[in-house]
């Protein structure tokens, strides 16, 4: 996993510089109709760091064609400056590279209800599962990319 300083390096400080960092690095991305129609829950529009847009795009669609994307029930944002929760460094969708899904299902620290087959796709495609982290720091809504 990126450090905070790997990611101040690659993107620069979003919590002192926004809009240098949003005029760099993030963009709108239309989700595909596509998409729209098998996760019905994900918004016309993300705001989203543009390098997480092929491979956002790209699990979405295997998550299709697996027939695991009805898992998704809930969509609960990709760019949020703000700290880590109970924490002084900053969360990574702070950079618009993580993806919070089913918030309310797979609350900060608790129960991760997402299938194995869910989850592996996920890993498969380069992403950091939430819910692979320990038991004090579980976050099963929570994607990240760390492959740039």
């Amino acid at each position: 996993m990126k450090t905070q300083a790997q990611l101040i390096k690659k993107f620069g400080n979003p919590t002192i510089d926004r809009v240098t960092f949003e005029s760099k690095w993030m963009q709108i991305w239309k989700v595909p109709e596509e998409i729209r129609q098998a996760i019905p829950v994900l918004p016309r529009k993300i705001y989203i760091n543009h390098l997480l847009i092929v491979p956002l795009e790209d699990t979405l669609r295997e998550l299709i064609a697996n027939g695991v994307h009805s898992e998704i029930v809930s969509y609960d944002g990709v760019f949020n400056i703000r700290q880590k929760r109970g924490s002084k460094s900053i969360s990574v969708h702070s950079w618009g590279i993580a993806i919070d899904l089913n918030a309310k299902l797979n609350p900060f620290r608790g129960k991760v209800t997402w299938s194995e087959k869910f989850l592996q796709i996920w890993r498969d495609n380069g992403w950091f599962c939430g819910a692979d982290w320990s038991a004090a720091s579980k976050d099963g809504m929570h994607f990240q990319w760390e492959q740039f």
